[in-house]
């Protein structure tokens, strides 16, 4: 035997040579794993809740403020001083505060885990960390969020099409699902844009209200407290403050954690403060009478004027929310479950029709439904599993 084989031998034999040859194996196998891991990555298609999304590869700070706040801000901030009457003021404000926080740690695990894997989307890491167990339990979170949100939009509209025209809540919740559906049916969607613009606009309406509402606002209409309200005024937060699903297209465009870290923070304060002075408003202007779509409690105070601008917005909030959850939720059935476009349509659009014309016709509550089960699941529970399981996993 050739002297240089025995010393080759010797090599791989000594306990040195099994320990470098089993780290190199490990490396290969990781690597390995990696790469097959990356590619399911790849293979996993999003799921999407908001119509909102990034259109550029690179974004400003700015632009991603806005980003955030515009997903946030919709037909979920009318129903949050209906839900606020049921409590109080103080307990309505430590609640909505409260639900800021854990929605913003709960941005933090999400950014966190979407920027080791290069800008994944939320259902890319439920499939990747938890499974195929959990991609369907994001899908079928997104699809309760979605029912509900569109059951809540088709109740709200029935009143603002009952107050604008002089018809039944029922003729006038049918009349916009009809009209709005078939919208959804062809995929006429908004830019990205637009609804950013949209966003601004109410905000200013918002602003507008709140201003109107100040000569009105008496403190002794918001000094009490009911702990029975708790979870609706908890449901409606959750709801109002979603929009996790934008954090990793929005990291891609800045390219930086740190930068989309100090982003995310002013993306929750910002629209928890908005939604907290318009709550405050409406609670002390009208105590326990606040309406459910709380806009149209205006009426009451400015004649045709409060009836037009209080319809007004929930006319804008409400129908460009539903256009754009049902797209969403149609794209997700089509895509996710590969359905058809008109099955997918049907199972987006139907099904919500149907338990409000059977007789579910509370705007607010239903927002609360959607935010206490959907809503919590995919933007509570999900990134706290992703962040507990990946924790044991690494600890082992």
């Amino acid at each position: 035997m050739p002297i240089s084989e025995g010393i080759e031998r010797r090599k791989v034999t000594t306990s040195h040579g099994r320990y470098y040859s089993a780290r190199i194996a490990s490396q290969r196998r990781k690597k390995l794993i990696l790469i097959q891991n990356l590619r399911k990555m790849r293979g996993v298609r999003g799921l999407r809740v908001s119509t909102i999304r990034v259109e550029k590869k690179h974004i400003t700070e700015g632009e991603a403020l806005a980003i955030l706040v515009g997903t946030q801000i919709g037909a979920g901030v009318l129903g949050l001083p209906y839900s606020a009457s049921k409590v109080g003021l103080i307990p309505a404000l430590v609640i909505l505060i409260g639900v800021m926080f854990l929605m913003l740690w709960t941005g933090f695990i999400v950014l966190r885990f979407s920027a080791e894997r290069r800008g994944a989307q939320m259902s890319t890491l439920s499939q990747h960390i938890l499974g195929k167990t959990g991609g369907w339990l994001m899908y079928i979170s997104i699809f309760i969020m979605s029912f509900g949100a569109i059951l809540a939009y088709i109740a709200g509209m029935g009143s603002v099409f009952a107050s604008l025209f002089g018809i039944s809540e029922t003729m006038g919740a049918f009349i916009f699902w009809v009209l709005a559906s078939i919208v959804v049916y062809h995929g006429l969607e908004a830019s990205g844009k637009t609804e950013l613009a949209m966003s601004y606009v109410m905000i200013t309406l918002f602003i507008a209200v709140t201003l109107m509402l100040v000569p009105h606002a008496k403190l002794s209409n918001g000094l009490y407290t009911n702990l029975s309200g708790v979870l609706s005024i908890t449901g409606v937060a959750i709801f109002a403050l979603g929009c996790h699903t934008v954090i990793p297209d929005v990291y891609k465009g800045l390219g930086s954690y740190e930068k989309t870290k100090k982003v995310l923070i002013w993306a929750f304060i910002i629209p928890t403060a908005i939604y907290a002075v318009f709550m405050v408003a409406f609670l002390l202007a009208f105590g326990r009478n606040t309406p459910q779509i709380a806009t149209q409690g205006l009426e009451s105070l400015y004649g045709h004027l409060g009836k037009i601008i209080g319809n007004l917005i929930p006319l804008l909030a409400i129908t460009t929310s539903y256009i754009g959850i049902a797209l969403a939720q149609q794209s997700n059935n089509e895509e996710f479950i590969r359905l058809k476009r008109p099955i997918a349509w049907g199972l987006t659009v139907i099904p919500p029709a149907v338990v409000y014309f059977v007789g579910v016709k509370n705007f607010a509550d239903v927002l609360a439904f959607a935010g206490d089960t959907g809503d919590m699941m995919a933007f509570i529970v999900l990134p706290i599993l992703i962040w507990f399981v990946d924790r044991r996993l690494r600890m082992h």
